[in-house]
C-alpha cells in the first residue's frame, strides 16, 4: 500500500501509509537514517496498521533541532501522537531509534502499548570496533571533509558495512541521507551513548509495564549478537536471533522481520503466539 499523507508536524517529516482506522503503529529510524529506511517493510504492514513514519530532526527532510538528547527526541514524538490524537501506540525503534522509543515510554507510558527494538544496542559494552569506512567517515581529522563530499557510492557504502552481506539501498533513503550533517550526526552519537551509559536499556525496560519484542541479527556487525542475550532480564520480552543478518534487518531481511513484528503487534503480549 502507497503512502497516502505527508505532513511536517512538530518539527518532523512524517508519512503516513494504510488506512487511518488501522490500530497505529510508529516507526523511528536509527542514527544516520531516515523513516525511508522502512520503505521495504512498509507495504506489509500497512496491509494492518495505520503505519506513521518519521524522519527525527536533522535528518532526512526534518530541520536541525536545538537539542538531541534522547528524552528530548522522544518528548517531540510525544507531541506529535499527542497532535494526531492517538494512545497506545505500537512503536518500533531501529538502532538508535530503539533508544527513543524506549524514552517514550518511559516519559509517557500511556502513548505506548507495546515496544519492538530491531537490533538495539543494550549497553556500552556490546559496542563492537566500528567498520573502518564508518570510523573515516565519522572520526577527526578527516571526517568533516569526506562527509561533506561523500557520493551517492559512499553513503550507500556506509549503509551496507554493518550488514552481513551487501543489500541494495533504496534512492530515497541515500538522497535523505544526504541530507544529514556531519555536526547532526556526531552529536547524535554523542547523546545516545549518554543515554544508554546512564542506564542500559534492559534496566529501562525491566522497570516498564510494557510488551517488549527484541529483534537481533545473529551477524550484527555493530553490537556483539550474544548481547540480545541481556533482554532476557526482561519480563514479558521476547528475543528473536536471526540467522544471517546484520544490523540492518529491515534492509536485509524485510519480510521476516515484518511478519516478527506483525506477530507481535496481534498477539499484543512479548510471550510467543
Amino acid at each position: 500500500m502507497s503512502e497516502y499523507d505527508v505532513e511536517l508536524s512538530q518539527g518532523m517529516h512524517v508519512v503516513h501509509d494504510g488506512p487511518r482506522q488501522a490500530p497505529p503503529l510508529l516507526l523511528i529510524h536509527g542514527s544516520g537514517a531516515a523513516g525511508a529506511s522502512w520503505g521495504p517493510m512498509v507495504p506489509a504492514l500497512a496491509g494492518h496498521h495505520h503505519v506513521i513514519r518519521i524522519d527525527l530532526p536533522g535528518c532526512g527532510q526534518s530541520p536541525p533541532a536545538p537539542s538531541y538528547d534522547v528524552p528530548a527526541q522522544a518528548g517531540r514524538v510525544a507531541a506529535l501522537l499527542d497532535d494526531l490524537g492517538l494512545r497506545h501506540v505500537a512503536v518500533a525503534g531501529h538502532s538508535s531509534g530503539g533508544y527513543v522509543a524506549t524514552a517514550l515510554a518511559e516519559r509517557r507510558p500511556g502513548l505506548v502499548g507495546s515496544l519492538a527494538l530491531i537490533s538495539t544496542g543494550p549497553s556500552l559494552d556490546a559496542l563492537l570496533p566500528q567498520p573502518l569506512i564508518l570510523r573515516v567517515l565519522l572520526g577527526p581529522p578527516l571526517g568533516p571533509l569526506i562527509w561533506s563530499i561523500r557520493s551517492d557510492a559512499w553513503i550507500r557504502k556506509g549503509a551496507n558495512a554493518t550488514a552481513a552481506r551487501p543489500v541494495d539501498i533504496p534512492d530515497d533513503l541515500v538522497a535523505a541521507v544526504r541530507g544529514i550533517k556531519y555536526r547532526t550526526m556526531r552529536e547524535v552519537l554523542r547523546r545516545n551513548t549518554a543515554y544508554i551509559a546512564e542506564s542500559s536499556v534492559p534496566e529501562r525496560l525491566a522497570a516498564l509495564e510494557v510488551p517488549v519484542l527484541v529483534i537481533c541479527g545473529a551477524a550484527d556487525r555493530k553490537w556483539d549478537p550474544a548481547s540480545a542475550r541481556q533482554y532476557d532480564a526482561v519480563p514479558n520480552a521476547r528475543v528473536e536471533l536471526l540467522p544471517g543478518v546484520g544490523h540492518v534487518p529491515l534492509l536485509e531481511a524485510p519480510e521476516i522481520t515484518s511478519g516478527l513484528l506483525l506477530d507481535f503487534t496481534a498477539t499484543g503480549s512479548g510471550a510467543r503466539p
